[in-house]
């Protein structure tokens, strides 16, 4: 299912038949030295437990440019143990986070990811009335923040050791949209 169109963008629901996309990108070392870490390559039982969990309740899609297939991207709205960790006490506020990655390379550097952001940002104001959208990027991996940044994202909070990544806790930023 189609979940919007931009342009040459879309994006849609993960099907089953997309595990052997998953399992090509996150095995690719390119890929994961930002998603994951190159130490974690995936394999099909981690890609079934990690993508296609039924207790999880972010909404899973791939991203599709000029009809192929490039990378994947979920969003979920933020749970009360992350707004404590985040800072944010208004219960009643829509917060909603997301993750993605491009994982064909030859995709990288072409302002497709800025697109990606945008369209997805504008689906979440749109359809899911977000009022506020985060996301916590490793503090090192400056080319994501730059693209976030350039979609109107700003930081708000450093997240010392947040996240595992080859073999080291690293520091994350908290980006928000408003």
């Amino acid at each position: 299912m189609i979940i919007f169109r931009q342009g040459e963008l879309a994006v849609r629901s993960l099907t089953e038949e997309d595990a052997a996309l998953l399992l090509k990108w996150l095995s690719d070392p390119r890929v994961l030295e930002f998603y994951g870490g190159r130490d974690r390559p995936y394999d099909m039982q981690l890609v079934i437990e990690h993508f296609y969990r039924e207790d999880s309740d972010s909404v899973r899609n791939i991203v599709v440019y000029q009809d192929v297939p490039i990378g994947y991207i979920q969003y979920y709205e933020i749970g009360a143990e992350e707004r404590v960790l985040y800072g944010y006490e208004e219960p009643r506020e829509r917060i909603f986070g997301m993750d993605q990655f491009i994982g064909e390379p030859g995709c990288w550097n072409r302002g497709i990811g800025t697109a990606l952001i945008q369209a997805m940002v504008s689906y979440l104001h749109e359809e899911m009335q977000a009022e506020r959208i985060v996301m916590d990027p490793q503090a090192w991996n400056h080319r994501a923040i730059h693209v976030y940044e350039k979609c109107g994202f700003v930081k708000k909070k450093l997240l010392p050791q947040h996240e595992w990544h080859e073999g080291v806790y690293r520091d994350c930023w908290l980006i928000e949209l408003v």
